[in-house]
């Protein structure tokens, strides 16, 4: 079996890094993620976005591409898509173009699935054989004590339940959310300009990284003079971390743990320096500043550090009815058919993506600021008002939302980077919230607002955000 998923890993690779014609035009392209980068960017398509949205399998995914290809259909009709798609036939099973290598990417599919099919079928056997002697431990004490009075057994068959966050820190265990991570130059490029930019904030001092990830950061900070680093991450990422470490002669400076923050023992008691790419869209999804709060309150010496040291979250109204158009009256009639309540659910989903700056019709409006030396996990949670000034006369369609990072405490070397949609794009783009009935403006007008962030209870990672806009009133989720 490894062999066979050898040979299909091999010819997948070749395929993806060979020329591949576009599924939406007749240009020729060096990659398949150039062709993915091309339908994105040329045709507003993303293929990924496809395949998630209809819950493609590697058959579905193959028949798309090959309908695609064989009508030659538009990205506007693909976006139109709902429900049945008109490619379930087997017909479209037959290539459309010989050797195509977009049809190539099922076979890495496959090959990565029999693999992990195997592994979890291993660690479920793991946690079986686990559970099963936690039982017979338990059992046993429960003879042994009978009628004797001693502590509750509840903490024997809480250590049996999954952790609750198993699907979260799963995420960070493939390897495409790390390769898109390490390509983001902006994030990327600004950790290595401070911290091997500020060597005499690194030089001999204990530097802990939280959810390291592949180590990237912690191997700039090795390269920075550290003394020490201990990098700590949860996910199945950290294995790789490892043999990067090695790979890189940095062992003897780089400690790898793979754990919780919350949950691990560290080989020291206090730590100079904290680091840690904790940023989610609208900087807090995901709830990472929890755990970097936990470490600094934790294992932080008097006058360390956490990097980065400040970071503001910002609004700006949005005036864009095209899109508007597109994504809400798009609803009014679809095919001959009312579905005006669509809006009812559309609506409150929050967008991540790249917005055109020309769209942004305010100025922007600050609506927190967080010390990360300081900041409490209840400061997380918000409630803020703020006004936006127009700088256009048009209608506003949505209201956007992004952040800004800043290296600065204590260093000659300043760095800082945004997610305005002014900015360089980065992997965590923007977050628009969109409005149900587009507010005409003038420009010079202020709109006031209030907005309260929160995290949602039944999935804490996630957030919930309601906005106040005018007589307006919204609740999103992002998650």
């Amino acid at each position: 079996r490894s062999r066979d998923v050898a040979s299909l890993r091999q010819l997948a690779r070749e395929a993806w890094r060979g020329s591949c014609m576009s599924v939406l035009s007749n240009r020729s392209l060096n990659s398949v993620p150039e062709t993915f980068q091309h339908c994105q960017a040329d045709h507003g398509v993303s293929i990924l976005q496809l395949v998630k949205a209809h819950r493609l399998d590697d058959y579905g995914y193959i028949k798309m591409i090959n309908y695609i290809r064989t009508v030659k259909c538009s990205g506007e009709t693909l976006a139109v898509f709902d429900g049945a798609v008109p490619w379930d036939s087997d017909e479209f099973m037959k290539p459309a173009l010989p050797d195509d290598p977009l049809l190539q990417i099922g076979t890495e599919n496959r090959a990565r699935q029999a693999e992990e099919r195997a592994a979890r079928s291993e660690e479920a056997l793991a946690r079986a054989m686990e559970d099963l002697q936690n039982l017979k431990v338990l059992a046993q004490g429960l003879v042994l004590n009978a009628g004797r009075p001693g502590p509750s057994c509840s903490g024997a068959i809480a250590e049996l339940r999954e952790d609750e966050d198993e699907a979260y820190f799963s995420s960070y265990g493939h390897y495409g959310i790390h390769e898109e991570m390490l390509k983001d130059k902006v994030r990327t490029e600004s950790y290595r300009d401070f911290i091997c930019g500020n060597p005499d904030v690194f030089k001999d001092k204990v530097v802990l990284d939280v959810g390291c990830g592949t180590g990237i950061l912690s191997m700039f900070a090795a390269r920075a003079g550290a003394r020490k680093v201990i990098a700590v991450d949860q996910s199945e990422i950290i294995y790789q971390a490892m043999d990067i470490v090695r790979s890189n002669q940095l062992e003897n400076t780089i400690t790898l743990i793979k754990g919780r923050i919350e949950d691990v023992n560290l080989p020291v008691e206090k730590v100079d320096i904290i680091i840690s790419e904790w940023m989610g869209y609208f900087l807090l999804f995901e709830s990472m500043l929890d755990s970097v709060i936990f470490a600094r309150d934790m294992y932080l010496a008097e006058g360390g550090s956490v990097y980065p040291n400040s970071c503001n979250i910002s609004l700006a109204a949005v005036g864009d009815t095209e899109k508007h158009c597109d994504r809400i009256a798009f609803w009014d009639d679809v095919y001959g058919f009312k579905m005006e309540c669509m809006k009812k659910a559309v609506v409150p989903e929050a967008v991540v993506e790249v917005l055109k700056p020309e769209t942004v019709i305010s100025e922007p409006a600050v609506i927190q600021t967080l010390d990360c030396n300081a900041v409490t996990t209840s400061e997380l949670e918000f409630t803020a008002d703020f006004t936006l000034k127009m700088t256009a006369s048009t209608h506003c369609t949505a209201v956007v939302g992004y952040f800004d990072i800043f290296f600065d405490r204590g260093s000659a070397n300043k760095v800082m980077f945004s997610t305005s949609p002014h900015c360089t794009k980065t992997h965590w783009k923007q977050t628009v919230f969109l409005l149900e009935n587009p507010i005409p403006v003038q420009s010079g007008d202020e709109l006031p607002g209030r907005i309260t962030v929160r995290k949602n209870r039944k999935d804490p990672r996630a957030l919930l955000v309601t906005l106040n806009l005018a007589d307006w009133r919204q609740t999103y989720s992002l998650q």
